[in-house]
């Protein structure tokens, strides 16, 4: 039987939870209260302004019903406004407020440092067979 402490699995959520961690600890430092999902949340808007709750999740990797309590806290905090679409009366669209905005532009580098921490004194090949293989795993392509 092997040994649980090398099944890829195992590394897999380890890693996880070290990054999640990373993440925390730096946004902390830095005086920012932000969450990795609502980071991700942030990012997809900003990227794409009027997406609905259903393709933020979507762009996230995140289920619909989490991610509704992502925005829900995020538009409590005034960092997103959900409005009515134009095209469909029925469908709720996202925006980031001013506050949004200036946050992730504040967490961008931040984050953007955790992730290059995350693989410090790995060469840049080493980091891009990282990132294709942990693609492969998670269903996606780099």
């Amino acid at each position: 039987m092997s040994d649980f402490l090398t099944m890829p699995g195992y590394l897999i959520r380890r890693a996880h939870q070290a990054a999640t961690a990373r993440f925390a600890e730096e946004m902390s430092k830095a005086g920012l209260t932000l969450t990795p999902f609502q980071y991700a949340a942030l990012s997809a808007i900003a990227a794409q302004p009027g997406l609905d709750q259903a393709r933020v999740a979507q762009m996230a990797d995140c289920d619909r019903a989490t991610m509704g309590g992502v925005l829900d806290r995020l538009v409590e905090r005034g960092l997103v406004e959900r409005g009515v679409s134009r095209k469909d009366r029925r469908a709720r669209v996202l925006h980031l407020t001013e506050s949004g905005l200036a946050l992730l532009d504040a967490a961008r580098p931040v984050a953007e440092a955790v992730q290059r921490s995350l693989t410090e004194g790995m060469t840049d090949a080493e980091r891009a067979i990282l990132t294709d293989l942990l693609s492969r795993i998670a269903g996606r392509r780099a």
